[in-house]
Order: C-alpha cells, then sequence, then structure tokens
C-alpha cells in the first residue's frame, strides 16, 4: 500500500525543490551556526591562557583584541559584495577554510612560537574570515527561511549560542587539563572544517529564493527611473538614539565575551579553567534570555524590556565588580548576560520598522553598534592597567544605564507590539542585521523602493 505524502512533502517549492531538500539546506545552516560558535567561543575561553603564554598586560591584550576587531570590521565591509557575485556557499567554504586556518595558526604562534606581532595578524586574518562567514551564512538562511515561510532565524542563531555554551565548556577542560592552546584549537579547527565541508553539501544556492525583480527595480537597474533621493538618516535623532541604546547593550555582551574570564582570574584571583567556566556561564544565560525573550517582548514591548535588561546589565556587573565572595559575582555574571542578550537584537528592530528607509536604519544603528567592536577591547585594556580590570567595567555599567534611560526611543511606531523582533543577534557582534546593512538592498529592495516612493505607505507590521 502506498502511503500518502504529508501536506509538506506535498508542498511546491521554486526551481522543482523538494521540502526534504529545503529542511536539509535549513539543517545545514544550523550547523554552520552552531559551528561558529563552537570555534570562536574556543577561542575567547583559552583568552586567560593566550595572556600567560605572553606575560601580556591588559592593555597588550587589547591590542590583541584590537587585531580581531579590525579583521571583523573589515570583513563587515566586503562581504555583502562577495556574496552577490559568488553566492554563499563559495565564500562560506572559503572563508571557513581561512578561518579554522587561522585559529590553529594563532594557536600554533602563540603557544610555540611566542610571536605577539604574528598572534595579531593571525587574529586579523580570523577576523576577516569569521565575520564574512558569518554574513553569508546569515543570507543563505534568510534565503532558506523565505522559502519556508516561517520564522527560522531566532532558531538558527540560537544555534549559535548553543555552540558558545559549548565552546566554553570544552575550553574550561582544556584549561582543567592543562592541554596546550596548539593541541586545543587544532582539533578543534579540524573538526569544524570537516563538518562545515559536509553541512555545505545541503546548501543551495541562495538566488533560488529570490522573486524576480518588480517593475521598479528593473527600471532603476535600466536607468530609466531614478532611485529615491531621501534625508541622511543621521540627522533622524530618533536613529541616532537607538544606535546609542544599541552600542551600549552591545559594549556590555563584547566585553563579557573579550574580558570576564580574565576578570575573574585576575580579580578573583581564580585559576584559569574557572575563569572560563563563569564565562561559559555568561553565555548560557545569554542562550536562555534570547529564547525565551520572545515571550517578554510580546507581552510587555521593548521599552519595558530594554529598561530591565540595562537593570539587570548594570546590576550583575556590579555585582561581579565589588562582590566580595566569588558566587556573588557569578549570580552577577548570570545577570549580565541575560540583561545583555537582548538590547542588540531589540534595538535592529526598532531601527527597522518603518519599511519606508528600513535598510539606511540598520545600516546606521549597525555601524554605530559595532564601534564598540572596535573601541571596546582596547581601551578597557588600558583602562584596567590604571584602576584594575574589575574596576573598568564601570564603564559598562555607565553604558547600560544610559541604554536604559533612552530606551523609549526604541517604542514601536505601530500598534503596542508590532515588529518586536526581527532577529537574535549572535554574541560574536555580527548577525543578520549585518547582513542587511551589507547586501546593498538585495533582499528587501522591492518594499523599500516602493515605499519610499510612496507607493506602499502603509507599515508592514
Amino acid at each position: 500500500m502506498t502511503v500518502p505524502p504529508s501536506a509538506q512533502d506535498a508542498r511546491q517549492y521554486p526551481h522543482g525543490l523538494s521540502h526534504r531538500q529545503v529542511l536539509s539546506w535549513r539543517n545545514a545552516i544550523a550547523t554552520l551556526f552552531a559551528l561558529a560558535g563552537l570555534s570562536f567561543a574556543s577561542w575567547v575561553g583559552r583568552i586567560p591562557t593566550v595572556r600567560d603564554a605572553f606575560d601580556a598586560s591588559h592593555s597588550e591584550i587589547g591590542i590583541l583584541l584590537f587585531g580581531l576587531a579590525i579583521g571583523s570590521i573589515l570583513g563587515l565591509l566586503v562581504a555583502g559584495r562577495l556574496v552577490e557575485r559568488f553566492g554563499a556557499v563559495a565564500v562560506v567554504r572559503v572563508c571557513v577554510v581561512l578561518f579554522v586556518t587561522a585559529l590553529a595558526a594563532t594557536a600554533i604562534i602563540i603557544g610555540v612560537l611566542g610571536s605577539f606581532i604574528g598572534a595579531v595578524i593571525s587574529l586579523a586574518v580570523m577576523g576577516v574570515s569569521f565575520s564574512t562567514y558569518d554574513v553569508a551564512i546569515n543570507l543563505s538562511g534568510a534565503a532558506n527561511e523565505r522559502l519556508l515561510g516561517r520564522s527560522t532565524m531566532p532558531t538558527l542563531h540560537g544555534f549559535y549560542s548553543l555552540g558558545t555554551m559549548a565552546g566554553a565548556g570544552i575550553g574550561a577542560g582544556a584549561e582543567a587539563l592543562h592541554i596546550p592552546l596548539a593541541v586545543h584549537l587544532s582539533i578543534v579547527a579540524i573538526v569544524a572544517i570537516t563538518a562545515a565541508l559536509t553541512a555545505l553539501r545541503f546548501i543551495l544556492p541562495e538566488s533560488l529564493a529570490d522573486a524576480p525583480p518588480n517593475t521598479q527595480e528593473i527600471k532603476i537597474a535600466s536607468g530609466e527611473l531614478a532611485a529615491p533621493k531621501l534625508r541622511s538618516v543621521w540627522l533622524e535623532p530618533r536613529t541616532v538614539i537607538i544606535g546609542i541604546i544599541v552600542l551600549g547593550m552591545a559594549f556590555a555582551e563584547g566585553t563579557a565575551i573579550d574580558w570576564l574570564a580574565l576578570a575573574m582570574v585576575d580579580g578573583y584571583e581564580l585559576d584559569n579553567a574557572f575563569g572560563t567556566l563563569i564565562f561559559g556561564v555568561f553565555v548560557t544565560a545569554m542562550t536562555a534570555t534570547r529564547f525565551l525573550g520572545v515571550r517578554a517582548l510580546d507581552r510587555f514591548g521593548r521599552v519595558p524590556v530594554l529598561r530591565a535588561s540595562a537593570v539587570l546589565a548594570a546590576v550583575g556587573l556590579l555585582l561581579v565588580i565589588f562582590s566580595p565572595v566569588v558566587w556573588l559575582a557569578v549570580i552577577g555574571t548570570v545577570f549580565w548576560g541575560a540583561g545583555a542578550a537582548l538590547g542588540f537584537p531589540v534595538g535592529i528592530s526598532a531601527a527597522a520598522d518603518d519599511p519606508k528607509r528600513a535598510t539606511a536604519r540598520v545600516t546606521a544603528v549597525a555601524t554605530i553598534a559595532y564601534s564598540a567592536a572596535l573601541v571596546g577591547p582596547p581601551m578597557i585594556g588600558f583602562i584596567s592597567d590604571q584602576v584594575g580590570i574589575l574596576n573598568a567595567l564601570l564603564v559598562i555599567v555607565v553604558l547600560s544605564a544610559l541604554s536604559g534611560v533612552l530606551s523609549p526611543a526604541a517604542r514601536e511606531l505601530a500598534g503596542r507590539h508590532a515588529r518586536t523582533v526581527i532577529d537574535f543577534a549572535s554574541p560574536g557582534m555580527t548577525s543578520a542585521a549585518v547582513s542587511i546593512a551589507t547586501t546593498e538592498l538585495r533582499i528587501i529592495s522591492a518594499d523599500d523602493i516602493a515605499a519610499a516612493q510612496g507607493e506602499d505607505g502603509r507599515d508592514d507590521s
């Protein structure tokens, strides 16, 4: 007897794609997100060991992290163009090879060769390849989401967070067992590239999900119709204030990623394994909050959630800075992670409220936020050399409080909880927001152009 196919299996997709192919594509993207989190957290979890290898000051660690940040920003600038020209699959294939090679090379340069300058250069290569890889998998995931016709991006970014949890746990184990840095990260690199290249076999070209260009896009591309000229978003107070909100919360997240393990080791005289384990507590708190945060956003709206997030982050930081005992600092780490989890994605959603200017505003807000990735690591390092690593974190308390005070600017424009959230950003400062900001209107240009010319004045919430 023949079993009739389910309704989902019988669903029709463009270009003759089957439901199984589309689901396999989604699962492969989830694997790539998890591998990104695993690999990046494996590096972050060994920063105390890196400090010991160089006997480095906090300022010198800041310089190392600045090399990674510079590379990440450069990757963001070119990622959209590369994906548009070569496709996400080709870009991911090249970038994953570059990234894991740079990851292993960084470990060997630090742990075996002991070259500080070489480490800065290899970290810059790691940053370029990682951020480009991250944008490419976000674009491929967005294309797959359009084919499936339901929201999958938050879940994909949840897999990134699960990967960071695994990476932090493995890093803590490596520290406890005194596994050499070069051995640990080389094994991670081998596992990551093997799994990534296997997953890439199931990823399809994102063009399979693209709708044909509409009449306006064709006319603009051919020169028959001029693209709309709009007032600079940098002159809009709401956009700039949202950028400051996101900057403060991104600073809270990024500082924990770069400095938390080292702060616990130096500030509380813990061993490296315990410091890395506490970093794992932070990313676990972030992961749980990101999975559960949608319910709070749907129920209460952005402003109360942002205010609560800012309070949680500030209280958590104060506990970490001033606690007389370690267990209270660990509780503070949980508060800090929960408070830092939602600020970035909610701010990006607020910037995208109005479809008329969504892309330009997201670009502006993301640009402001990513300046934290450049300024943050060296600034905390230089300050900590003067006042101590824990006291240096007071800068983040001030920025978190500022984000909470400014949170009314992120209020929904249409309806109480309209457009609550578009995506959950990954802990590594690159997210689907970057893919929107760097793809030159590839995904949402039709809606934006139509709205900007007054042909569709409705909010799409």
